[in-house]
């Protein structure tokens, strides 16, 4: 008859594990945890526009620098996409590089990048856009010397935008990579 307490006991303590496992922490599908989707603290390096979708980070950077000494995560954690086209913009290579020297001095550090698009195109278009825009910013780290294991590709193509309608400020804000930590 011990075996019946112990397997209630068991039972429980699984039940608590799923339910564990299955809570959110919080934050924004753009990978911020700022809550607005923008910037953090109005700092930043300059590129892009305010209230593009930007994603904010943790507050860092008072210096209004935008890149972070070896140990912090880089603010700007959004680079945006020209329409069809998974090139890196000139404007978001400094962007990438930070992310790079961060990732290349943290090797116990990982990222995801988020592939989006607008919602032109097919679904699996949009999602094979998707990880294509991730995959040239994957190998971009990679040639900057970023270990292949810090990074993992996921696209969501046009399932989750940034900006609603059907403009082409909207599209803009959604054809993008976000660097998630």
């Amino acid at each position: 008859m011990f075996l019946k307490p112990y397997a209630r006991s068991l039972a429980i303590a699984a039940s608590l594990a799923v339910l564990a496992g299955c809570s959110s922490t919080g934050g924004t599908q753009d990978g911020s945890m700022d809550g607005t989707g923008g910037m953090a603290g109005g700092a930043g390096v300059g590129t892009g526009t305010a209230g593009s979708g930007q994603a904010g980070g943790t507050g860092y950077g008072a210096n209004g620098a935008g890149q972070m000494a070896g140990e912090r995560i880089p603010e700007v954690r959004t680079i945006y996409f020209n329409y069809d086209s998974d090139a890196i913009r000139p404007e978001f290579e400094s962007v990438v590089n930070s992310h790079a020297q961060y990732l290349s001095q943290n090797p116990n550090a990982s990222v995801v990048l988020q592939g989006h698009t607008d919602e032109r195109g097919t679904r699996e278009y949009n999602l094979a856009l998707g990880e294509r825009r991730a995959g040239a910013v994957e190998r971009f780290l990679s040639l900057k010397g970023v270990s292949p294991s810090q990074v993992e590709v996921v696209s969501y193509g046009e399932e989750r935008p940034a900006a609603r309608g059907s403009n082409e400020d909207a599209f803009a804000q959604n054809r993008r990579v976000v660097f998630a930590y």
